[in-house]
């Protein structure tokens, strides 16, 4: 029986270009959140970062671009894979935390929208091509995408545009050895509304959850662990070992819900494409959900990971992951028509969320 299936027909990134290597935070100063100056050595803090997260490097955009303008970039490579005219778009959906963040500044400019000034620079003058932000932590890409596949389904539209971006570098305390986590980044895809049955391509099931009790403190913004520093000027910080034990509960299960309310076999999903946080949590997260089904032994490259070079880039993670994959930029790790993958991440609020997809 035929049915609209809301599918991915086109994707994008933008990978900034300045590379920050650990060895350049080898004579930074690290301070604890009760600014107290963490004696170990910077070398064996650093060391010790790399062994938990996996992270050796992160990107970093210039000083003359904002997460608007990298969002276009990526929006262009998906309009271009896609093949579409970007007229025809309904939505422009843009996920992000931070709004544009100029270089030496200490406010997040979100007026108008990120998705209004990436249309602005996509020369769209449809006007009902709606653009908006959304706000949901790390898995806000995985958000648009869902909000996108429910505008279509319900009919409300046929093609939008999803993307996450961010520039994290612009608000990080780099006297917070968790400061080392985070990282710039792009991606976008284009969903559109596509004829076909349960067996086409498309998105199959999706499962969410927000937890805004003590989790509300997990991640929040704060001032500098600097001794002294201007209590006005604030920081993303992170609790991370709440993060993780938070992350290692409540992930697994959602991505077993989402599976279960698609109806696939954990056996069938090729590859997972993770929120890049952490290359320990990424592969506890697997591990956890095998366990879920009674299964230990598990299946070798199916999950793909960028972490090691380019860091955690919040909402700009999954589709960069999900685009370097597409695009053969990622060795042992190729997707074919009809395999099944997921989407899943976790982040401030705190929040989840998965999508069952078949390609």
């Amino acid at each position: 029986m035929q049915q609209i299936r809301t599918v991915i027909t086109g994707s994008g990134s933008y990978i900034p270009t300045q590379i920050k290597t650990n060895r350049d935070f080898a004579t930074q100063e690290f301070y604890a959140e009760d600014h107290v100056k963490i004696p170990a050595p910077s070398s064996e803090i650093v060391e010790k970062f790399k062994d938990i997260t996996g992270i050796e490097e992160r990107r970093y955009v210039t000083d003359n671009l904002t997460a608007s303008d990298i969002g276009i970039a990526a929006a262009k490579l998906a309009i271009s894979a896609a093949g579409i005219d970007p007229e025809t778009l309904d939505q422009i959906i843009v996920a992000h935390n931070f709004g544009n963040v100029l270089p030496n500044t200490i406010q997040t400019d979100a007026v108008p929208s990120l998705a209004s000034h990436i249309k602005n620079g996509l020369g769209i003058k449809n006007p009902n091509c709606i653009a908006y932000d959304v706000l949901f932590g790390c898995p806000g890409w995985i958000l648009g995408v869902t909000q996108a596949d429910a505008f279509i389904k319900a009919g409300l539209a046929k093609k939008c545009l999803v993307i996450g971006t961010e520039t994290l570098s612009r608000v990080i305390d780099h006297f917070d050895r968790d400061s080392m986590i985070f990282s710039d980044g792009a991606g976008a895809t284009v969903i559109e509304a596509k004829e076909g049955d349960e067996n086409s391509a498309g998105i199959i099931a999706q499962s969410m959850q927000s937890h805004c009790d003590a989790e509300l403190s997990y991640i929040t913004m704060g001032k500098s662990y600097l001794p002294d520093a201007n209590p006005s000027v604030r920081y993303i910080k992170m609790k991370g070992r709440k993060v993780y034990e938070y992350a290692m509960k409540n992930v697994p299960m959602a991505m077993k819900a989402c599976l279960e309310k698609a109806g696939v076999d954990i056996h069938d999903v090729k590859k997972f494409f993770l929120h890049q946080a952490n290359e320990k949590m990424d592969e506890g997260f697997i591990k956890a959900l095998f366990k879920l089904y009674g299964i230990r032994e598990i299946p070798a490259n199916i999950m793909p990971m960028s972490i090691h070079k380019l860091g955690n880039s919040s909402v700009a993670t999954i589709p960069t992951l999900y685009d370097m994959v597409k695009r053969g930029m990622m060795e042992a790790h190729e997707l074919k028509p009809g395999d099944i993958v997921m989407f899943a991440s976790v982040g401030a609020g705190m929040n989840i969320n998965a999508i069952c997809y078949r390609m």
